[in-house]
């Protein structure tokens, strides 16, 4: 005997037949099963409920090799595909005392469309992608033997999706699996029962409105009484019961109570994720029904344009939840599998995940409110033709009916958008937010998670409740937009383009900076999803000789992406017109063209990239923060910096040391200080110590490293910079410098070192690019598609140009006055620095080479090193480095090239020859 709850746990004693386990199975591809009456026969094969046909090997087996071609690079490939109508049919004992009783079967998760027959006499159909599949059976069960079959169909029921991508039902990340998911169950339980529970609370007041749905299903009214009872679960403590007499007529009604909570209320946050639990109880003379729901004390608003927890204003440091568990293709229905995806998240310093065009199952809610995490959910709708059906607007009001029902209760249940990037009609979205505010005061609301229509998107909706947006019609507000055509600056923030918001700004979406497929990874994929996308990268770099570049190339690209997640996040902490932040993705995400944007991979597990403790130095309740106005400075400046810090944590930090130290990398202390923090405010807190270091005593190139740290707590954060002498001179030495490439084939011939340094825009290669590819270079393959720099920093031609193996704020510079050269028909030359390729392309990529040419010694470089350097010190320092090799005994290149190879890489005429001042620096 099992406890049964519909949309809640249960406390009642009532009977539930568990019907998990084998279940005789047929597909029907051809749709014949209705019309050739399969439900009054045995079907021919057997499977497993819960489970799905891709679990069991039904379906077409997949044929395709690891290829990069499309559709293997689209996403991961299911290793057994089915999409149709299939049947499932079991043998039930029904006992003989259920006679009396009332018979619903529920069917947890379901994808689309569900039919059930008891023997030849069809039941009903239910459709949901989010909520389960409930079917009264009380009519059709009859004591002993029945026989119970159920249609499910996976194929598209409405037009709620671009391009099948939305996350409730694609092959991009979940698939469109065909099968039955968590509880499958017949649950039996007295004519009168509590049907649904729904509460309130009231903070402010200390109490709670509880609506109870009482449903008779006899033929006379029924008198009885309501009982309400409240545990706090982390105590044990009962609070006392309150009890309301009613009478329950034929059919439904609904008891409305309130219920005091006294005064030693507990509140929930994400730093006291207290959880009471409520059971509402039904006595009358011949039944007793019960229902409990757990609900936790909390008061999330929007007041003054901020959030609010508890009058206590929060920050959402977000992450997006796309349905993505590469080993079943499904939601894990169990918390166990919540519990890696939400604890995960609070490791790297989360505290809030939108689902993003989808609504997760129970358990997911149920992780949350034991964590204290803050959800985004979303009808299952990305579609650009909003209101354009009578149908799937039906379906979608029902949909968001479901949400309430089921998952209303949950207090992690903070905001509600009405799906992704929508477009349509707008009147009707507005209709369709008041209505549910009106309905549910316990969550924010939005029309639309971001939208791209004109007239839309730039500012909230009327009725928005809060705001998730790229842009305002007053600027960016995401980094994506402004880290490659500004010079690297760390005194900004998006103050501007919030200014006037009356309800609160996340930022939406940001980073999507592409981390090169980690080839390691593929032996993870044990289930039902074949990774054919990093099987066909793995199979091409082998055969292109750079398989043992992989983990170089994961490297390299995961460490500019993670410094560009640190200046997103730092931005966006720093505006105090900003709520929060919405990353795609602190995880991979393996669909639309493998976006593997993250930082850990699909199954939330780090690449090495950076640890969770470096990442909440930046990502965590309390940040400190500062502000200095570029990356790069010279000796006879002053560094100055402004110290503030981003305070949404629980304790008072007042009256604690704040420490700072600028040193080098030997650890040599340069300047360093403390302040005592007086009273902080809740949220940003500005302009704290103002920090100033002269850099005079720096006589060498010099990388510098920034922190703070809050005396006595966890929190810390840490700043790179460069330093460079202002007085160094270029010292050409014997090397011949030139942009001709006539001049450098005559210096060579001469026997000449010579550095060619074309200008950079007559050159064939890709254009330079600071930042790496955004999103995937398959689902937007028209763009400059490179990530990052990849060198040996301790190669002699750069040890008066301190640099890491990765790309850093000093290269931007260099990189947006450069082409990328394609260095395949060299293979024999390594670059001294080289770029990391797309993996749809895989090629030699570089920036500097050197090589024997003609009787000479050859160094090539597409980075600028010619023009303005006085005002750009980066290039100037590179090329005292280069021209400091170039001139030393090291200066041996071992590879050679011809001039012809020189050429290839010129567009246009080749000139003259002749010297010029334009020819030699």
């Amino acid at each position: 005997m099992l406890l049964y709850c519909r949309g809640g746990a249960c406390t009642s004693r009532v009977t539930t037949i568990d019907l998990a386990g084998q279940w005789q199975f047929r597909s029907d591809s051809l749709d014949l099963g209705i019309r050739d009456r399969w439900f009054e026969n045995p079907l021919q094969e057997q499977i497993c409920l819960p489970g799905t046909t891709d679990q069991a090997g039904f379906g077409v087996p997949n044929v395709l090799e690891p290829e990069l071609e499309k559709p293997q690079v689209l996403h991961l490939t299911r290793k057994n595909a089915y999409i149709g109508p299939a049947w499932y049919r079991r043998e039930v004992e029904i006992p003989a005392d259920w006679t009396q009783k009332r018979i619903e079967l529920k069917l947890e998760r379901v994808i689309w469309n569900s039919r059930v027959w008891v023997g030849s006499q069809e039941v009903g159909e239910q459709e949901s992608l989010i909520a389960p599949h409930y079917f009264d059976l009380t009519s059709y069960l009859k004591p002993g033997k029945n026989t119970i079959t159920i249609r499910i169909d996976n194929r598209k029921q409405h037009e709620v999706s671009v391009k099948d991508l939305a996350h409730a039902y694609t092959n991009d990340t979940q698939i469109m699996w065909n099968g039955i998911l968590g509880q499958i169950c017949l649950n039996a339980y007295d004519p009168v029962f509590v049907d649904e529970v729904q509460v309130y609370p009231d903070v402010d007041a200390k109490e709670l409105k509880v609506i109870t749905s009482l449903v008779n299903t006899g033929k006379d009214k029924a008198e009885g009484k309501l009982t309400l009872r409240v545990l706090e679960k982390s105590t044990g403590k009962q609070l006392p019961e309150v009890n309301v007499a009613y009478t329950v007529t034929v059919g439904s009604g609904k008891v409305e109570a309130n219920y005091p909570m006294g005064n030693d209320v507990k509140l929930w946050s994400e730093f006291t994720p207290e959880l009471y639990q409520l059971s509402a109880t039904w006595t009358s003379v011949d039944a007793v029904s019960a229902k409990t729901v757990d609900f936790g004390m909390r008061k999330f608003t929007n007041l003054d344009a901020q959030f609010q927890i508890n009058g206590q204003r929060t920050f959402m440091r977000g992450t997006l939840e796309c349905c993505i568990f590469p080993l079943t293709g499904t939601p894990p229905m169990d918390k166990e599998g919540w519990k890696k995806v939400f604890g995960t998240a609070r490791e790297w310093g989360l505290n809030h995940i939108r689902f993003h065009s989808w609504c997760p199952p129970q358990a997911a809610f149920q992780v949350a409110d034991e964590l204290g995490f803050y959800i985004q959910v979303e009808l299952p709708l990305w579609w650009l033709g909003v209101g354009d059906n009578e149908n799937t607007t039906g379906f979608l009001k029902a949909e968001a009916q479901r949400i309430i029902r089921e998952y209303g209760n949950h207090p992690s249940f903070c905001f509600w958008s009405m799906g992704n990037e929508l477009e349509g009609n707008f009147d009707l979205l507005s209709q369709f937010v008041s209505s549910l505010k009106e309905q549910d005061s316990r969550h924010l609301y939005m029309n639309t998670t971001f939208t791209f229509q004109k007239g839309h998107g730039a500012w909230p909706e009327s009725n928005d409740d809060f705001f998730v947006t790229q842009w305002t019609d007053k600027g960016w507000v995401r980094g994506q937009g402004i880290f490659n055509s500004e010079s690297p600056c760390f005194d900004k923030d998006y103050r501007t383009a919030v200014e006037g918001m009356k309800v609160p700004l996340i930022t939406h979406e940001i980073g999507q900076y592409s981390v090169y497929p980690n080839i390691g990874e593929i032996e993870k994929y044990t289930g039902i999803l074949d990774p054919l996308n990093f099987k066909a990268v793995k199979n091409d770099l082998q055969a292109k000789g750079l398989l043992e570049e992989a983990g170089n190339y994961l490297m390299a690209s995961g460490k500019l992406a993670a410094l560009l997640y640190k200046e997103e996040i730092e931005r966006a902490m720093k505006t105090d017109g900003c709520s929060g932040f919405q990353l795609l993705d602190l995880h991979d995400f393996p669909g639309q063209g493998t976006a593997l944007v993250g930082l850990l991979d699909a199954f939330w597990e780090s690449k090495g990239v950076i640890t969770a403790d470096e990442f909440r130095q930046f990502c965590a309740p309390v940040v400190p923060l500062v502000r200095f106005p570029k990356a790069v400075y010279e000796n006879n400046e002053t560094f100055e910096a402004v110290v503030e810090l981003a305070n949404f944590g629980a304790e008072n930090l007042g009256g604690k040391k704040m420490c700072w130290e600028l040193s080098d990398t030997s650890g040599q202390t340069l300047g360093n200080g403390e302040f005592v923090l007086g009273h902080l405010n809740s949220g940003n807190n500005q302009n704290l110590s103002k920090i100033s270091v002269p850099l005079s005593g720096i006589t060498k190139a010099s990388q510098l490293l920034f922190t703070l740290n809050i005396d006595g707590t966890t929190y810390h954060n840490s700043w790179k910079i460069w330093v460079y002498p202002a007085e160094n001179v270029v010292e050409r030495g014997d090397v011949v410098i030139t942009r001709d490439v006539m001049v450098a084939e005559k210096a060579l011939d001469a026997g000449k070192n010579v550095l060619y340094n074309p200008d950079w825009r007559t050159l064939e290669g890709i254009e330079g690019k600071f930042l790496p590819v955004f999103w995937s270079p398959v689902h937007f393959p028209k763009q400059a598609a490179t990530m990052g720099v990849l060198c040996n920093p301790n190669h002699p031609a750069l040890a008066d140009f301190p640099t890491d193996m990765h790309t850093d704020w000093q290269w931007w510079d260099l990189n947006i006055n450069s082409t990328t050269l394609v260095l395949d028909s060299l293979s024999r030359i390594t670059p001294i620095v080289g770029m990391v390729d797309n993996w749809v392309n895989n090629r030699r990529l570089g920036s500097v080479f050197e090589a024997k040419a003609g009787k000479g010694k050859l160094l090539f470089s597409s980075i600028d090193l010619a023009t303005d350097l006085e005002h750009r010190p980066v290039a100037r320092q590179l090329l005292i480095s280069l021209l400091k090799y170039m001139n030393s005994g090291a200066f041996q290149p071992d590879k050679e090239i011809s001039f012809k190879d020189m050429r290839s890489f010129t567009k246009g005429k080749i000139s003259s020859g002749k010297l010029s001042a334009e020819s030699i620096y």
